[in-house]
């Protein structure tokens, strides 16, 4: 589980998605939202300036295991470019925090459905510039790109947080319900937490802490564990 700060509900420091954001086997932005996304400068990037991104051939999907649990699975151009998101964290490590935003474009460029750039991008623009509309576009293209896939399975779950894989689809619905709060809109935020829990009851990014101690002011907030937990 990505460790939790009770000082600082959301967002944890980007290098708190460290552990898990090279090891799931990962992960396209439709529209205008891919042009957004298309345009980088290469010039402050490091390493090989004329690497062109690779061109996605399937977006994110939901696959169903033997044990009965699901996990979500992510385009092979996401999954190749784990190197890269790890030079991303070596980047956020070093407070280069503007360059890592840049290689997070160049990665979307490449792979719109990259979930995991894509919370890590949401994570970065609160960071930065406490830009809260452009981190709910992040978080919340990466969410519904999970939510597709959920309901084109017909996955009712359980879809669990102990997967690698979904990590970035709990981590980027704890990110849109963040947002979502401070954009006045409680009852959606509770809607994602309610759809969360239902796919997986120990709700793995702990949205309803967070959820609490925004509403709380930042007091403290009865703690417990759910059975299993």
């Amino acid at each position: 589980m990505v460790p939790r700060s009770k000082a600082k509900p959301y967002p944890p420091h980007p290098r708190a998605y460290a552990p898990w954001s090279s090891r799931f086997n990962c992960c396209p932005l439709d529209g205008q939202a891919a042009a957004d996304y298309a345009v980088v400068s290469m010039a402050k990037r490091k390493g090989n300036p004329n690497r062109k991104p690779s061109r996605p051939e399937q977006g994110v999907a939901a696959r169903r295991l033997s044990a009965g649990d699901w996990v979500l699975v992510h385009p092979r151009e996401a999954r190749d470019r784990s190197e890269d998101l790890e030079e991303v964290n070596d980047m956020i490590e070093a407070g280069e925090l503007d360059i890592a935003q840049d290689e997070l474009r160049w990665l979307l460029s490449g792979c719109s459905e990259f979930m995991a750039a894509h919370v890590l991008a949401g994570v970065i623009a609160i960071e930065l510039d406490n830009d809260i509309p452009l981190a709910r576009g992040h978080f919340g293209f990466a969410y519904q790109l999970g939510q597709k896939a959920i309901k084109r399975a017909k996955c009712s779950g359980p879809l669990l947080g102990a997967q690698p894989a979904n990590l970035p689809f709990y981590e980027a619905a704890r990110g849109l319900a963040f947002c979502l709060e401070k954009k006045g809109k409680p009852e959606l935020a509770d809607e994602i937490l309610a759809y969360t829990r239902g796919l997986d009851p120990r709700d793995p990014a702990e949205i309803a802490v967070m959820l609490d101690e925004l509403r709380s002011g930042g007091a403290p907030v009865i703690e417990f564990s759910l059975p299993g937990g």
